[in-house]
């Protein structure tokens, strides 16, 4: 199973827009795919809602794709919180994972990118090499979700092919 994460709870986000990106091109390559957003989820404790994630999500995927945007340089907290309130050894462990970092800046969020993969190696996560940032998203999708320049769907079909035999 490969769980992709939309990582932030912001509402109508580019971030999920993205994700819902990546669940249509991962959908046309296996079935066995799924998506979560942290949008609308209570997970500040280890409570129901956070258990029934990590149930359904986090410990049957052997895969994650992490879609996350870029917050003061880094990345957001309810994703840490995801992290921190998860059961590390269950979700996490000897599990692989890839990133695309959204950005409306020049960066796509590659310090946020490194945060975050500092932590994933800390829970004993392989990280794909290939991360991708994508800057200036607001030039490269509309709102409706549709990339704007076709450079990219490249280098994202690349990215998400790397990753299926990774």
């Amino acid at each position: 199973m490969i769980t992709i994460i939309a990582g932030t709870n912001r509402k109508d986000s580019m971030t999920l827009r993205v994700a819902n990106l990546y669940y249509k091109i991962l959908s046309e390559k296996t079935n066995n795919v799924q998506l979560l957003s942290l949008e609308d989820k209570d997970i500040l404790t280890r409570n129901d809602v956070m258990k029934e994630i990590e149930e359904n999500y986090l410990i049957p995927s052997e895969k994650f794709v992490f879609i996350i945007p870029e917050y003061n340089g880094s990345f957001p907290g309810i994703l840490k919180l995801l992290l921190d309130n998860s059961d590390i050894k269950k979700a996490w462990w000897h599990k692989k994972a890839m990133m695309t970092g959204v950005s409306d800046g020049r960066a796509g969020n590659l310090r946020g990118m490194e945060h975050l993969t500092n932590i994933l190696h800390y829970v004993k996560v392989h990280v794909l090499y290939n991360k991708l940032p994508i800057s200036r998203i607001n030039e490269e999708m509309d709102k409706d979700g549709n990339l704007l320049i076709p450079a990219t769907r490249q280098v994202i079909e690349q990215q998400i092919d790397e990753f299926l035999n990774f």
